[in-house]
């Protein structure tokens, strides 16, 4: 005979760290792919790197002695990690039969299908901020006094999700998720949680509105994005407190995609693998796309009959993945490019990436939150009954250590 067992025992059991950490990183492509290390605890974090190698060459001579060029060793540095928070309530009622216990056939019905959904969720979000940015989605069509916005990529919102919406002449908001049509891309959004329609007709598609997460306006990971577009692309001005523009090493190699088509897209990404490659310093292999890009790319693979047989897909290479990218590579005169598309990534750019270049620094990865006495729950006791509050966290920050040996398309709007 054994004794029942509490809700913090059933959570050491079935809701493991491990479980949590491997959930979230083997769908996420990023994660997934780049070196990790665990045992960041936080503070200033040294990234020292050398920004120019001795170069004194001369021909029929020794080069003067004030006149020989010095390696040059500069120190960055990134100055802590960035936090993300992911909650969860659990109502005392959902988990209890008629002898007020946790039973566990309860539990095990309710708890991990609400994990998988929610770890689904907050992928999605670390994802699409290590990959593009802090933003989540942009306007398409102005909001309305009826609380109406249409968003370029609506997969990302759901009912209830807070959002805050910033454009370059209205004051930053706060809104909830009340309404999703799919087919038109049109999102309706409250104020309060659950209240009625607000008017956000002061964000407009001309003012450059954009939703971010809670709080990811002012707070959000590294991005990939940030780092590979210099600042007159829309990249950031310096990596690590260095400047880009003095030291080459930090420099990406961009290259437009303003001229980039439906029917050209093949032509065009090994034209840019061919530029990235003589200008960059590593060995980037693989694109990292959005899906429309994707798109693109296989149906001119099927059209063989207008490109002549000139691409050709590598036998067994189509590599599909439940947890949300999807895998080719293509070979042709030109090369072997690695085509990668994944629902997080935006239409407007195509990463060019050395996955050596980069890893993702933290401090134990993703983990649940325990209090001083060990308990890895927040129980709350109020007039509708008790509930039970459990917060996951991941501290810490995409290292991209060789910002040169990278390439990025940038300007896509076909």
């Amino acid at each position: 005979m054994s004794t029942a067992r509490s809700f913090q025992s059933m959570l050491n059991e079935y809701l493991p760290n491990k479980l949590l950490k491997e959930e979230l990183i083997k769908r996420d492509y990023i994660l997934t792919n780049v070196k990790k290390d665990d045992n960041w605890k936080g503070g200033k974090l040294i990234v020292p790197f050398k920004a120019s190698g001795a170069s004194s060459i001369r021909m029929g001579g020794l080069t003067g002695q004030t006149d020989i060029a010095e390696d040059q060793y500069i120190r960055g540095s990134i100055d802590d990690y960035t936090e993300a928070w992911g909650s969860m309530i659990f109502n005392h009622r959902d988990l209890i039969e008629h002898n007020g216990k946790i039973p566990e056939s309860t539990f095990l019905k309710i708890l991990p299908d609400t994990v998988d959904d929610f770890m689904a969720y907050m992928k999605m979000v670390v994802s699409i901020q290590l990959g593009t940015g802090p933003h989540m989605s942009e306007a398409t069509v102005d909001g309305t006094a009826g609380g109406v916005m249409g968003v370029s990529r609506v997969d990302r919102f759901c009912l209830d999700q807070k959002i805050t919406w910033v454009d370059g002449d209205t004051v930053a908001a706060d809104y909830y998720v009340i309404a999703i049509d799919m087919n038109t891309s049109l999102v309706t959004f409250s104020a309060p949680r659950g209240g009625a329609a607000a008017d956000l007709s002061a964000y407009t598609v001309a003012a450059d509105a954009k939703a971010y997460t809670d709080d990811a306006d002012v707070t959000s990971f590294t991005s990939i994005r940030s780092v590979l577009l210099s600042v007159a692309n829309g990249g950031s001005a310096n990596v690590y407190g260095q400047s880009k523009l003095a030291y080459p090493f930090l420099q990406a190699i961009n290259v437009d995609g303003s001229t980039i088509t439906a029917s050209n897209m093949l032509d065009k990404l090994f034209d840019s693998y061919t530029e990235v490659r003589i200008k960059a310093k590593g060995m980037a292999d693989r694109f990292l796309m959005s899906y429309k890009n994707f798109g693109t790319v296989l149906k001119q693979l099927q059209n063989q009959g207008n490109l002549q047989g000139q691409y050709q897909l590598d036998n067994g290479s189509r590599k599909a993945s439940v947890y949300g990218w999807d895998e080719i590579s293509i070979t042709s005169v030109k090369g072997t490019l690695k085509v990668v598309g994944i629902q997080e990534w935006d239409d407007d750019t195509i990463a060019i990436l050395d996955m050596n270049s980069m890893v993702f620094r933290s401090n134990g990865f993703f983990r649940k939150r325990m209090s001083p006495d060990g308990l890895e729950y927040f129980e709350v006791r109020n007039q509708n009954g008790y509930q039970y509050i459990l917060d996951l966290c991941l501290f810490g920050e995409l290292e991209i250590n060789k910002p040169g040996q990278n390439g990025i398309i940038y300007g896509i709007s076909y």
